[in-house]
């Protein structure tokens, strides 16, 4: 069963969390370009359907902690550091995607919505910072440090 849960937790974080870290670092140079030019149709669907893509696999994305758990709890390591930092960094990632990337993404995306350049270099930032958060969750799954099952 631990194999069965920790493929489907890989899975989920690849289906799931890699689209919304490509859309989402896609998004700013899109809005950028919408921005530039209000009346291009295909630069404003760009950015909506980046939005979307976000939006869709952010909600996907809770299988991924779901199925984590579920993982780490059939291998008795739910107190183990390594878990305990990585599940203190996931949940931050998803406080800066809810309350600050979709929000902003949502702002920019909106018809006629009053962008600036600034707004699209802060979403450039949060993104980055969301990214920084899964990478860093991402090592820690692999290294482990302190599991004896670890390199």
């Amino acid at each position: 069963m631990t194999t069965f849960l920790l493929a489907v937790h890989v899975l989920a974080a690849i289906v799931a969390v890699g689209p919304v870290t490509v859309a989402a670092s896609m998004f700013p140079p899109a809005a950028r370009r919408a921005l530039a030019d209000p009346e291009d149709a295909r630069a404003s669907a760009v950015v909506q359907t980046l939005h979307r893509i976000c939006r869709v696999y952010a909600g996907v994305g809770v299988a991924v902690p779901v199925f984590g758990l579920a993982t780490a709890a059939s291998l008795g390591v739910l107190r183990d550091g390594w878990l305990i930092a990585s599940m203190i960094l996931t949940a931050l990632a998803a406080v800066v995607l809810v309350v600050l990337v979709l929000p902003r993404q949502e702002a920019l995306a909106g018809p006629g919505s009053p962008a600036s350049p600034g707004a699209t270099r802060r979403l450039g930032m949060h993104t980055g910072l969301f990214n920084l958060l899964w990478a860093t969750v991402t090592v820690l799954m692999i290294v482990r440090p302190g599991s004896t099952t670890g390199v």
